[in-house]
């Protein structure tokens, strides 16, 4: 690198806060507990009819109480073509591990106020026919999942 490139870079680096070296250095103490971070693939097979209502209970419920219940929502998709679009939600949730995972589905699933909502919308007849789950471990050359 030439002398007058080196001295360039030189104030941005000392303008750089001192919050941002400790979070990088945070992020770089983190990396040996990611290697633990799984990724869970969870497709729900609604039952006929069924997957608007099972849309507005992850909307309007499930998501929140999987927060409460260290259960982290990555993201949420439906298929646009058929034949799945009409009945099916994929999902990737993020645990800190395979342990964490077991424990955290546990809690959710003895958790009042999920077996109330879960009650509730089933009133009229189950909403899922069928959740295939696949846990999942990013590769050495995957980018960065939140």
């Amino acid at each position: 690198m030439k002398r007058r490139a080196l001295l360039k870079t030189l104030p941005a680096a000392t303008i750089l806060s001192t919050s941002f070296w400790s979070a990088l250095s945070q992020d770089n103490a983190n990396s040996g507990q990611a290697s633990n971070t799984v990724y869970e693939l969870r497709i729900y097979h609604a039952a006929p009819g069924k997957l608007g209502d099972l849309l507005a209970r992850f909307r309007d419920h499930t998501m929140q109480i999987f927060e409460r219940h260290g259960i982290k929502s990555v993201a949420y998709w439906t298929p646009t073509d058929e034949p799945l679009k009409s009945d099916t939600l994929m999902y990737i949730l993020r645990h800190p591990s395979r342990e964490a995972a077991t424990a955290n589905w546990k809690a959710f699933q003895d958790d009042p106020e999920w077996k109330s909502v879960r009650d509730k919308s089933e009133a009229n007849g189950k909403l899922v026919e069928k959740v295939d789950s696949t846990f999942l471990a990013l590769t050495e050359f995957s980018p960065r999942l939140p």
